[in-house]
């Protein structure tokens, strides 16, 4: 039954079918709305994949170590 996928006419009747549904008017204003909302979506993606990387950086730079204390010079017996 799908044994090749989407042939170039499948395409072409989804096309007519959105334009039936939508109507050739509303279609620019729908494609704009589509595209706002897909580079808000990608912004929005960004801002978390940058605030994730922060997180890791600032968790790694901001590790407490254990101050490293040096022993005392042995000292000899006074004669």
């Amino acid at each position: 039954m799908l044994r090749n996928g989407l042939e170039p006419w499948h395409l072409l009747i989804v096309a007519i079918v959105v334009i039936v549904l939508f109507g050739s008017k509303k279609l620019p204003d729908t494609a704009r709305a589509l595209g706002r909302s897909m580079r808000i979506l990608k912004s929005e993606a960004q801002a978390m994949k940058d605030e994730t990387a922060t997180k890791g950086e600032a968790a790694t730079t901001t590790a407490v170590t254990a101050p490293v204390e040096t022993p005392a010079p042995a000292q000899s017996p006074s004669q």
